[in-house]
């Protein structure tokens, strides 16, 4: 597997038959973890510690930001459309300091960070934005273009809007009869 951006063989973990795009750019591969059967499309940028489950995709020009000290797990079987924004850190915008990656810490404004975790089965629509310390429970989806900021979300439940608000309900039982069918095949050799 070749990428131009990155040396594949400095990050942490690296499931089989995963693939990263070559345009996707981890800027700390050593605090990069992907499950087998996974796929990050190209034009993604990944700067902070990424835990990523096995059949999960991120979608082309995702985000998924927040610095060497923020946080983000992603779990099985999600599915992230294109141009997601995930970030697990933000700027205090009044504290008085300059903001930026590229402003010395000692001159900079203080940040908080806070992890991101999204549960197995979650999916996100097109240009879903979610904001540092978002927990997102089983079964989680949500709606293109909503804006995700902390609160507490149900699982199997499906939400849409900016801020994101709760629309309806998911099939579990159907989606977990399809997963454990997938996996059947898999432990059986048909995969």
């Amino acid at each position: 597997m070749t990428n131009i951006f990155n040396d594949i063989s400095k990050v942490k973990y690296l499931g089989q038959n995963t693939i990263i795009g070559q345009t996707v750019r981890i800027r700390r591969p050593e605090m990069f973890m992907i499950g087998r059967n996974s796929i990050i499309d190209d034009f993604t940028y990944i700067s902070c510690k990424l835990k990523v489950g096995m059949f999960t995709h991120i979608g082309s020009g995702s985000h998924i930001i927040g610095g060497s000290k923020a946080k983000v797990t992603i779990g099985n079987f999600v599915n992230i459309a294109p141009g997601c924004n995930i970030a697990a850190g933000q700027n205090n915008y009044s504290g008085g300091g300059l903001v930026g990656p590229a402003i010395p810490e000692e001159y900079g404004a203080s940040s908080e960070l806070k992890p991101v975790d999204i549960g197995d089965h979650c999916l996100l629509g097109f240009n879903v934005s979610i904001l540092a310390g978002v927990r997102l429970p089983e079964g989680v989806a949500v709606g293109a273009y909503s804006l995700l900021k902390p609160m507490k979300y149900k699982p199997w439940t499906i939400y849409a809007g900016i801020p994101a608000k709760e629309i309806g309900k998911r099939n579990k039982s159907l989606i977990k009869r399809q997963q454990n069918k997938l996996l059947k095949a898999i432990e059986g050799g048909r995969l």
